[in-house]
């Protein structure tokens, strides 16, 4: 029986990253008000339905983030994914702080997406297809360390589009989107969200923010302790969300599978093994 699910887990991380067709996603559309079944539980190493896509919590603001495929995209990557012999097709960073980036990603990562401005001011505007996974992005400044001042384009919040669905990646999110970011950003089935409550974004401006993505599903990230975490769940609640904590790392989602109502899916935190 070991000897069977460490092929399994062999094989799943062995599938190569072929170009796959992708369904077509409603990023830029608005979606229809389904009622359907809720999310449910799966473990990283699960072999994957089609049409689906696995979301894994890895620490701080890193997620895993697979495709049934086998493409895999790790978000805000600091070169630390724990035990798994993991290696991404897809990594993405953010330089606000060492904990959202690194300096020596693995030389085996194909496509490492940088989320600042070059040192010229030049962006760094990625739309990357990989068939069965689009991943772009659309820039945000960020605060300057130890000061007052503004990195213009200092963060990008991150697209990832796979199996029909719209995830984003808000990175370190430092101020509210203007109308054109969030029209570039465009309708999000899923939003990965820092709610540290002030090192990023203050809890209240967050909770503004989750408004205007009217995201069908939002997973907390970035959170230091219990009570910044839970005022921004509290808030959420009192703004009309669902509110799930069932101790889970990982869910598997798909399209027919959002919740009905809009939901806060919390995760919990743990290197992949």
């Amino acid at each position: 029986m070991t000897r069977f699910l460490l092929s399994a887990v062999a094989c799943l991380l062995a599938v190569p990253a072929v170009a796959q067709e992708r369904i077509e996603s409603h990023c830029r559309a608005l979606a229809d008000n389904m009622r359907v079944p809720f999310v449910h539980r799966a473990r990283f190493s699960d072999p994957l339905p089609d049409d689906t896509v696995r979301i894994s919590y890895i620490s701080h603001a890193a997620f895993l983030i697979q495709t049934s495929g086998g493409l895999t995209a790790v978000t805000d990557y600091t070169g630390d994914v724990g035990g798994a012999d993991l290696v991404p097709d897809v990594v993405t960073m953010n330089n606000a702080h060492i904990s959202h980036f690194t300096w020596s990603p693995d030389p085996d990562i194909p496509n490492v997406l940088e989320g600042w401005a070059e040192a010229t001011g030049v962006e760094r505007d990625h739309n990357l297809d990989l068939g069965e996974m689009l991943v772009r992005n659309v820039h945000t400044d960020i605060r300057s360390n130890g000061g007052g001042g503004v990195t213009t384009d200092g963060n990008s919040v991150f697209i990832f589009e796979a199996a029909g669905l719209c995830i984003g990646h808000l990175g370190h999110l430092h101020h509210i989107p203007d109308d054109g970011q969030y029209a570039e950003i465009g309708r999000l089935d899923v939003v990965m969200a820092a709610v540290d409550g002030g090192v990023s974004l203050d809890t209240q401006s967050m909770i503004e923010v989750m408004g205007r993505f009217r995201a069908r599903m939002v997973i907390p990230m970035h959170w230091f302790g219990r009570f910044t975490l839970d005022r921004f769940l509290a808030g959420m609640g009192e703004g009309g969300y669902d509110v799930v904590d069932a101790g889970i790392r990982e869910i598997t989602v798909s399209m027919d599978s959002l919740p009905s109502r809009p939901t806060v899916m919390l995760l919990q935190p743990g290197p992949l093994e």
